[in-house]
This record gives structure tokens, C-alpha cells and sequence, in this order.
């Protein structure tokens, strides 16, 4: 799978360890950045980030900063977009099978790095369902 990468100074950490995981697994990852632990403006990075989930020239994407919430609301931003928040494997899980969720959101402050890789890895191996979660999918654009 192509992944695309991001966040902030917070989940900077976090981020190299799970694109390392990810290569390891044979997966095509694109760092969005930031690239060091300096405090910085997430929106200049989820954008960008969220503009190629969207446009499907990635995957999935996986976002991560302090407390997950600032990028997952930047991220929903996009029309085309479904970020969840998540903080356990089965939150992951159900964020694709039941809502198409195509970025996963982290919060490195509160989660351990296990924790962080189960979940990346729940995210991009839970099918989504279909059925009458599409119908309800549908129907979360406002345009």
C-alpha cells in the first residue's frame, strides 16, 4: 500500500517509528513532515497530506500529534476525507469497517508506541463493511 505520512512536533517521534514499521512491512510511505521535533503549525502539513489522501495519489494516511485532535479536525476539513481519532485497536478497526475512515489519527502523548503500531496496523488490514454503513458514509459531505 502507499501510506502517507504527517503531524506535528508532538508525534515527530512517533511518526519515524511508525514509517519505520510500515517499510518493514513492505509498504510505500511518503513523509509529509514535519521533519523535526520544532514546534510548528500542523495545518501546513495535514493539508498538503490530506489534498493527496484525497485525490487517492495515497492510500490511506495516518496523522499523528500530541493529542490527535488538531489533525484530525484539519483533516476533515477535506470533503474527501474521513480522519479518525483513535487510541485503541478496536477504535482503529471499527474507523474502517464502519466508517471508511482513510486517515487514522494519533495521540503520541497518550497511547504507547505498541499501541500505536496495533492500530496502524488494525487500520490498514480491517476491510470496510459496506452495506449500510455506505448508506451512512454517504451521507457525511455537506456538499
Amino acid at each position: 500500500m502507499k501510506i502517507a505520512l504527517g503531524g506535528d512536533h508532538a508525534g515527530f517521534e512517533y511518526k519515524g517509528i511508525v514509517i519505520q514499521h510500515l517499510e518493514a512491512q513492505g509498504h510505500e510511505v511518503k513523509d509529509f513532515g514535519p521533519f523535526s521535533n520544532a514546534s510548528v503549525d500542523y495545518p501546513d502539513f495535514v493539508h498538503p497530506l490530506s489534498t493527496a489522501v484525497e485525490n487517492k495519489e495515497y492510500d490511506l494516511g495516518i496523522l499523528i500529534c500530541g493529542s490527535g485532535n488538531g489533525v484530525a479536525i484539519t483533516a476533515n476539513k477535506h470533503a474527501g476525507i474521513r480522519a479518525a481519532l483513535c487510541w485503541a485497536k478496536e477504535l482503529a478497526e471499527l474507523a474502517r469497517s464502519h466508517n471508511n475512515a482513510n486517515i487514522l489519527c494519533l495521540p503520541a502523548r497518550f497511547v504507547s508506541q505498541e499501541a500505536a503500531k496495533e492500530m496502524v496496523d488494525a487500520f490498514l488490514t480491517t476491510p470496510f463493511e459496506g452495506g449500510r454503513h455506505q448508506t451512512r458514509v454517504d451521507k457525511i459531505a455537506c456538499a
